[in-house]
C-alpha cells in the first residue's frame, strides 16, 4: 500500500493535539512539517495583532526574528499576503523589499531572499496570521507548491485553533487586545512596551504576573537598573480590575525631598512658596487605578510615614490643609535597593516595607535570561530599522556571540542603547551597496571589556565601564590610585541611579555638596 507523503507528514501533527505541550512547541513542529513537504531555506508562522505581524514560530530564521514586529506599513510583501484570499507568489525579480532580507541563517556572504511566498491563515472568516516560506534559490517554488501551501494552511488554520481552544488563547487575546487598545488611547496612539523572553526566568516572572495581577495586592518589585520594572508594574496594572482607571508613575528618586510630599499628597495655595493655588498630588490622580512608585527606596523618613498612613487607611492630606481626601488607589513599588537592609540600617521604616511588600517580585537581571538577549536585540533592531528607514538589519554570527557572553550590568536598558549604537556604527562603516541589507557585527557593538586603570580618567573612558576594578599601573602614586578608584566607584553608583546625584549621594552616604565639589575636583563634572 502507497503512503501518501502529505499525509504521513500531517497525520503526527493530528496526533499532537492528543499529548499536552506548550502552544510554542507545536507551532515549532508545524513549519517542520511545512518545511519537509515544501523544501525551503526558512519558514516562519505570524499572527496579526492590529496593524503589525508577531512571529510566534520561525525555521531557519535567526532567533531575534522572533523579537521583532512586523508593521504592515512598512513590509508590503507582508500586506499584500494578509489581504490576499489565498496564497502569494512573489517572483524573483519582484521589487517589493523581502522582511525576512538577512535573517536566514547559516547563510554567508547570500543574504537576500530571491523566492518566497506565503498565505493567509483565517479563523472563523478572519485574518489570523501568515505562514510564509523563503528560498535563496531562484525558481524554488511554482504552482504546485502553491497548492500545496494552500492546503497546508487550511490545515495549520485547524491546528491554531485547536491550540487557542485548549489553552483558552481566544479570551486572552480579546483580553490583550482591548487593553492594548485602551493603552494606545492613552498614550496618544502610540503602542505599549511589550515584555519579550522565552527564557526559564522570563517564564517564572510571567507566571508570578498572571497570579498577583488581578489581586488587589500591594507588590514591591526588586531587581538591578535597567531590568525593565517599570515594564513590569505596566503589566501588573493591565492584568488587574484597575486597568481601565489610570496608571501613575512618579520617579521617588528624581525628586527633591523638599517636593516630594507635595508630588505625593498635593498642596493647597499658599502652603510653600511658589505654590499659586491647589494642586493635586500623585495619589489623588490615581485614584480608582493604580499609582507606581519608582526606587521608593530613596523616599525620605518623614514622607515614609505619611505614605503608610495613605496606604493603611486610604486617606491623605494635602500640604498646608487639614481637609482629608480619601482614594482607593493600589500602590505597585519598585528599588534597585536591597530595603531589608536599608531597614536594618534605620533607613527605611520596617512597616512601611512590610505593607509595600504584600507580594514581594524579583525581575531578573539580563544575564540570567540565557538567550532573551537575542530576542530583545531583535525588537530594537526592528524599532532602529523603521526610524532611520532602513531595509533591513541583521545580526552577524559574531554579533549574536558577542551579545550572548556579555555581562550586561545594565540589563536590558543598556542593551537597547547599545543596540542603537551599533546600528549608527555600521552605518558609518558599511559601503553604500551594503546598506540595503545592513549587517551589525562585533565590531559595531563594540562592547566594553574590563580595563585596567593606569591614568587620570582612564576610569571613565567609557561609561559602561564604570565599576570595572581598578589597577594602579606602574610608578602611580597612592593619590592618584585613589583619585582613580574614586572616580571610577562614583561613576559606577551614577550610572545605577541614571545620573542622578541626589540618590548617588545618599547611596555613598555622603554631603551632596560635598559630592559635587569631589566630582569636579575629579573631572567627573
Amino acid at each position: 500500500m502507497t503512503t501518501n507523503p502529505f499525509m504521513a507528514e500531517v497525520i503526527p501533527l493530528i496526533d499532537d493535539l492528543a499529548n499536552e505541550m506548550p502552544a510554542a512547541q507545536r507551532y515549532q513542529r508545524l513549519l517542520a512539517v511545512l518545511r519537509r513537504l515544501l523544501p525551503c531555506d526558512a519558514a516562519a508562522l505570524l499572527q496579526l495583532d492590529g496593524e503589525q505581524l508577531v512571529p510566534l514560530a520561525v525555521d531557519g530564521l535567526s532567533l531575534d526574528t522572533l523579537g521583532r514586529r512586523f508593521l504592515l506599513a512598512e513590509h508590503p510583501r507582508l500586506a499584500q499576503l494578509v489581504s490576499a484570499a489565498g496564497p502569494v507568489h512573489f517572483p524573483p525579480g519582484c521589487e517589493l523589499p523581502d522582511p525576512y532580507d538577512g535573517l536566514v541563517e547559516s547563510v554567508h556572504g547570500q543574504l537576500e531572499v530571491h523566492d518566497c511566498m506565503g498565505c493567509v491563515l483565517r479563523l472563523d472568516e478572519q485574518v489570523w496570521g501568515l505562514l510564509t516560506l523563503d528560498a535563496l534559490q531562484p525558481g524554488s517554488f511554482g504552482t504546485v507548491e502553491l497548492a500545496r501551501l494552500e492546503a497546508f494552511a487550511r490545515l495549520a488554520a485547524v491546528i491554531v485553533r485547536t491550540v487557542q481552544r485548549i489553552d483558552q488563547l481566544a479570551r486572552q487575546l480579546r483580553e490583550q487586545q482591548r487593553d492594548a487598545e485602551q493603552w494606545r488611547a492613552v498614550a496618544g496612539g502610540q503602542p505599549e512596551a511589550e515584555m519579550i523572553g522565552q527564557s526559564t526566568a522570563y517564564k517564572t516572572l510571567r507566571r508570578e504576573l498572571r497570579l498577583v495581577g488581578p489581586s488587589e495586592l500591594g507588590v514591591l518589585i526588586s531587581g538591578e537598573t535597567g531590568v525593565g520594572k517599570e515594564l513590569v508594574a505596566r503589566q501588573i496594572h493591565r492584568l488587574s480590575a484597575r486597568a481601565e482607571r489610570p496608571l501613575v508613575v512618579i520617579n521617588c528618586a528624581a525628586l527633591p525631598d523638599t517636593l516630594v510630599e507635595s508630588e505625593l499628597f498635593g498642596h493647597v495655595r499658599g502652603a510653600f512658596t511658589g505654590a499659586v493655588g491647589d494642586r493635586r498630588g500623585r495619589f489623588e490622580l490615581a485614584d480608582g487605578g493604580s499609582l507606581f512608585l519608582d526606587e521608593v527606596g530613596e523616599l525620605p523618613l518623614p514622607v515614609q510615614a505619611k505614605l503608610l498612613r495613605v496606604l493603611q487607611s486610604g486617606q491623605l492630606q494635602r500640604v498646608g490643609s487639614d481637609r482629608e481626601h480619601h482614594v482607593d488607589v493600589r500602590v505597585i513599588a519598585a528599588t534597585n535597593r536591597d530595603l531589608a537592609s536599608e531597614v536594618r540600617a534605620g533607613r527605611f521604616r520596617a512597616d512601611l516595607y512590610h505593607r509595600l511588600g504584600a507580594y514581594p517580585l524579583r525581575v531578573p537581571p539580563l544575564r540570567e535570561r540565557e538567550r532573551d538577549v537575542l530576542l530583545l536585540a531583535g525588537s530594537f533592531l526592528e524599532q532602529a530599522r523603521g526610524r532611520l528607514g532602513l531595509r533591513g538589519l541583521r545580526l552577524t554570527d559574531d554579533a549574536r556571540q558577542a551579545l550572548l557572553g556579555y555581562d550586561w550590568p545594565g540589563n536590558v536598558r543598556e542593551l537597547e542603547h547599545l543596540i542603537g549604537r551599533a546600528v549608527l556604527r555600521a552605518q558609518a562603516q558599511g559601503s553604500e551597496g551594503a546598506r540595503r541589507i545592513l549587517s551589525v557585527d562585533a565590531r559595531a557593538l563594540d562592547l566594553p571589556l574590563p580595563v585596567a586603570v593606569s591614568g587620570a580618567g582612564a576610569a571613565l573612558a567609557s561609561p559602561e565601564t564604570a565599576g570595572s576594578p581598578v589597577i594602579a599601573g606602574p610608578g602611580q602614586g597612592l593619590k592618584q590610585a585613589l583619585d582613580d578608584f574614586q572616580r571610577g566607584h562614583i561613576a559606577a553608583v551614577l550610572q545605577r541611579h541614571d545620573g542622578n546625584w541626589a540618590a548617588c549621594a545618599r547611596e555613598l552616604a555622603v554631603d551632596r555638596a560635598n559630592l559635587h565639589r569631589l566630582a569636579r575636583r575629579l573631572g567627573l563634572k
